[in-house]
C-alpha cells in the first residue's frame, strides 16, 4: 500500500475523533475518562485501546459485509451508549480502580456500536481497496492517536481543575457526567428512528 493511501486512512481515523462533527464520540470518551485522575495513565491506555478494539472489530466485520445494521438505529444507539456511561458515572460510589473496572467492558462493548456508526461510509472505500488490512490499520491507528490526544487534553484540564481550582474529584465527575448526560440525551431524542 502506498504511503499516501495509508495516510489517507490515518487522517480519516484521526478526524473521526478530533473533528467538530465527532461530538458524539468525544462525549463518549469524556464520559469514560472523567472518572479517572491524571495518575491513572496505564488504566486509561487500556480503556482507550478497549474502545478501539470494539470499534475496529465492527468496522472490519462491516467492511467484509459479515454484519450490517440500519444507520438510523446506530445513530440512535450511539448517544444511548453515552447516556448509559454518564449515568454509570453519576451512581459510582467511589473511584477505586476495582470499582471502575466495568468501564473497560463499557468501552469494549459500546466501541462495537460506535464502530458501526462509521462503517457504512468506510465500507465502500475499503471494499474497493485491495489493501483492506492496511486501510483498516491506518484508520484504526489514526483513531487511536486521536483518542489519546483527546484523553491527554481531558487529563490536563482535569489536573488543572484539581490542582489550581481545588475542585473535588466527586464534584468534577458529577458536573461533567451530568453535562454529558444532558447533551447525549438530547442527541438520542433527536435521533429516535421511529
Amino acid at each position: 500500500m502506498p504511503l499516501q493511501d495509508f495516510l489517507f486512512y490515518f487522517k480519516l481515523g484521526w478526524s473521526h475523533i478530533v473533528s467538530l462533527g465527532a461530538l458524539d464520540h468525544q462525549l463518549f470518551i469524556l464520559a469514560l475518562v472523567v472518572v479517572y485522575s491524571p495518575k491513572n495513565i496505564k488504566q486509561l491506555l487500556i480503556l482507550v485501546t478497549a474502545f478501539t478494539i470494539g470499534h475496529s472489530l465492527t468496522l472490519l466485520l462491516s467492511t467484509l459485509d459479515i454484519i450490517r445494521f440500519s444507520g438510523k438505529w446506530i445513530e440512535f444507539l450511539i448517544p444511548c451508549t453515552i447516556v448509559v456511561t454518564a449515568i454509570s458515572n453519576l451512581f459510582k460510589r467511589g473511584y477505586s480502580l476495582k470499582s471502575m473496572s466495568t468501564n473497560y467492558y463499557l468501552a469494549l462493548f459500546f466501541g462495537l456500536i460506535h464502530g458501526m456508526g462509521f462503517a457504512n461510509s468506510v465500507r465502500m472505500m475499503l471494499a474497493r481497496d485491495q489493501y483492506i488490512g492496511w486501510g483498516l490499520f491506518g484508520f484504526n491507528l489514526g483513531l487511536e492517536v486521536g483518542q489519546l490526544v483527546f484523553v491527554v487534553v481531558i487529563l490536563v484540564i482535569t489536573g488543572l481543575a484539581f490542582s489550581i481550582f481545588r475542585v473535588k474529584r466527586r464534584d468534577w465527575v458529577m458536573f461533567i457526567s451530568a453535562a454529558v448526560f444532558a447533551l447525549a440525551l438530547q442527541m438520542a431524542i433527536e435521533r429516535v428512528p421511529f
